[in-house]
């Protein structure tokens, strides 16, 4: 409970500081909303429904992106899958393609090899390509990792932490995305990358194909290391 309640307070504190700091517009949102289905392989085997949210707000220098997932799964009749994840990052323009940042995420997943855990981090990012048609956004930083394991005790390191956020516009109907993260620890190094192709419906609706694999390198006994999850639905761009 103490962990939790800390890592609220510093999100929270995180909120409070950049907003206090700058006058952000908070009309001034973009960003989607998605609801998939899906199939996910690994510690669970489930057919599951994800909702996710994406925003962001940008404000000269100053960008601000919050993120939340949530996947409930159920196999045989019986919840096999409930996992949730928020995170939320600042950005700060250093020049027209570097940045710094600073970014907390939080996870509960009640299925998974680790039940929950939290990374507090910050460093520095690169806009390697400018966006239109291809963006590519290269980050690398440092930051504090907590990880309850399923079966054992808390770890609690200084974690390396790598990005890589890349979109595509194939068309003015059709994009691709490839994000990839790594936290990289003397416990435990957790990677994940996910791929999706998104097309154009009607109006701010789209349809979207995404397939996500997350790896563990240190899981407890009788967990597999790896998870995929294969989804497809529908997304809702919000302007």
């Amino acid at each position: 409970m103490l962990k939790k309640l800390t890592f609220t307070a510093a999100l929270s504190m995180a909120f409070a500081s950049s907003a206090f700091a700058q006058d952000v517009d908070t009309d001034g949102f973009t960003g989607e909303a998605s609801l998939t289905g899906g199939k996910t392989t690994g510690n669970t085997d489930t057919q599951d429904l994800s909702l996710g949210l994406k925003l962001a707000n940008e404000d000269g220098k100053w960008r601000h992106k919050v993120d939340a997932l949530v996947d409930y799964g159920k196999a045989g009749g019986s919840k096999t899958k409930q996992r949730y994840a928020l995170g939320y990052q600042i950005d700060r323009d250093i020049s027209e393609r570097a940045y710094v940042y600073g970014n907390a995420d939080y996870f509960n997943d009640k299925f998974g090899a680790y039940e929950d855990g939290y990374f507090l981090g910050a460093g520095l990012g690169y806009k390697f390509i400018l966006p239109d048609p291809v963006g590519w956004n290269l980050e690398a930083g440092l930051g504090y990792r907590a990880q309850n394991p399923i079966i054992g005790s808390q770890t609690n390191e200084v974690a390396f932490r790598g990005a890589s956020d890349f979109d595509y516009a194939l068309n003015d109907n059709v994009s691709l995305y490839n994000d990839t993260e790594i936290l990289l620890g003397s416990n435990d190094t957790y990677v994940w990358n996910e791929v999706g192709l998104s097309a154009q419906l009607m109006g701010s609706l789209a349809a979207r194909i995404s397939y996500r694999v997350d790896h563990h390198s240190t899981v407890p006994s009788g967990f597999k290391k790896t998870d995929t999850a294969a989804r497809f639905g529908v997304v809702y761009t919000i302007k």
